[in-house]
Order: structure tokens, then sequence, then C-alpha cells
């Protein structure tokens, strides 16, 4: 528990740092490395991806994929960047289909779709974090706290909730401490959260963020984020580990502590551009 606090306490501080203080590079470099990392944790561990040939080449592209979409664009183009990324995502798929056919006796096609899938899916996700930071005009740097607040303070809400009225379980199999007074209640505190955030920022920001918006995000996103958070569950408990990694002391795994944030982000994201905000 004492390491779990240590660290979050850390990250906390690094996060403000990453965000206010720091140049932009430390937050794209730290977001690029994370979602290389995701991708890594959720074929590897969990051994759904055995081939090591397989392995290294979705690790590798989800790197490169990760530093042609934040730290590629902070120096050159931005169709630059976008010309790259499709010349990549082509070269994984020869590259994937290669390998299939060299390991064709030991490698089934599901494994080559699910290296792809964690190669890019999940880190397009995950960097709708950075998507938003970089939004011009609007303020992305506070605005980008949104949907970190809507993913963890929606678990926060609804841990407290469950313990005080938890009854009915919600997914017994599947996270066997999760219960239906929970979720509602995450539903409700994230809205709150939400609306709490966005009069912060329209008061001490130049930001104008639709409250319309932000209920939507916060309803929605709690939403989601459970489905989020169930969802990597099951692959834990489909392939029988415990953590996706020990990267986070006390935490786990990036999955392990970002995996409400992975579906919220994008969430996040399209609500934005739809408001305008």
């Amino acid at each position: 528990m004492k390491a779990r606090i240590l660290f979050g306490v850390f990250g906390f501080v690094f996060v403000l740092l990453a965000l206010y203080v720091f140049p932009p590079v430390v937050l794209s470099v730290a977001l690029s490395v994370l979602a290389s990392l995701t991708t890594f944790e959720l074929i590897a561990p969990t051994k759904l991806v055995k081939n090591k040939v397989v392995l290294n080449i979705a690790s590798t592209s989800a790197l490169i994929f990760g530093i042609l979409n934040c730290i590629v664009p902070l120096y050159f183009d931005i169709k630059f960047s976008l010309m790259c990324t499709a010349i990549l995502v082509v070269a994984t798929v020869i590259l994937l289909f290669v390998s299939l056919l060299k390991y064709h006796d030991t490698v089934l096609f599901s494994e080559i779709a699910t290296a792809f899938f964690a190669a890019f899916t999940v880190p397009t996700m995950l960097l709708s974090l950075w998507r938003i930071f970089s939004m011009t005009g609007v303020g992305g740097k506070f605005l980008v706290l949104m949907p970190l607040v809507a993913a963890w303070g929606s678990d926060t809400c609804a841990l407290f909730a469950g313990m005080a009225f938890g009854k009915h379980k919600l997914a017994p199999d599947i996270s066997p401490k999760k219960t239906i007074e929970g979720a509602v209640g995450g539903v409700i505190g994230a809205i709150a959260l939400m609306v709490v955030v966005s009069i912060i920022l329209n008061n001490y920001t130049n930001l104008k963020i639709n409250y319309v918006a932000a209920v939507i995000l916060g309803a929605l996103g709690a939403i989601v984020g459970q489905i989020g958070d169930l969802s990597f569950s099951i692959i834990k408990r489909q392939t029988g580990i415990k953590d996706y990694g020990k990267i986070f002391p006390g935490h786990g795994g990036v999955l392990d502590r970002f995996d409400s944030v992975i579906f919220v982000a994008p969430l996040a994201e399209l609500i934005f551009n739809i408001f305008g905000v």
C-alpha cells in the first residue's frame, strides 16, 4: 500500500510537470513509451502472441507508431507524419504475413490479427490524449485533464458507492467486487466531476467548455470506462494472469492503470470535436 500511494503521488506530480512545466516533447515521449508498452503487455504476458518474431514486429511497430504520432509532428509537417504512419502500417502487415507464411506450422492467423490489433488499435486509442493536448486554440493542456478525471474519477466514485450501497453484482464472473450500485454511483460522480472541472476551467482559463458536452462526457465516459476496465479484466482472466506488468509499483502495468482511460480518451476527443470545445 505504501508503494502504491508513493508512486501515485509521484505519478500525479509528473503529470502536472509534463503538462504545465516541461516542454511538450517530454509528454510526447512519455505517451509514446506508454503506448508501446500497452502493445507488449497485451500480447506478451498473456501469451496471446507466442512467436517471438511476431511479438517483436508488433512491439517495434507500436513504438514507431507512437513516435510518428507524438514526437514527429512537433518537428515536421503533419502530412509527413501521416505518410510515414501509412508506410508503417503497410510494412507491418507485410512483415506479419511473411511471418505467418514462414511459421505456418505453429502460428495461426488469429495470432497475426491479435498482433496487428495490439500494435495499432490500442495505442491509437491511448494517443487520443496527445491529440487532445495538441488541440490548438482551445487550451489542450487543460482539456486533456477531462478524460483522465472522467475515467479515474468515475472509478473512484464507483468504488466508494459500491462500498456504501453495493448489493447487486455487476459482472461476478469477471470482476466480483464491482456492483450495479457502484456503477451507477460512478456515472453520477463522473457527471458531477465533469461539471465542476468545466466550471473551474471556464473561469480560470481561456476555455469555453460546453456544459452539455461535459455532462455527456461524464455519463458516457463512466459507462465506457467500465467497459474498458471489464474488457481488459476478462482478458487477464482468460489468459490466467493477475497483472499486465509491474512498471507501476503497487498499480501493475500500463493496461492495469490505463484500462478505462484507453476507452474514455477517444470518446472525449470525439465529443470535443463535435461540440467544438
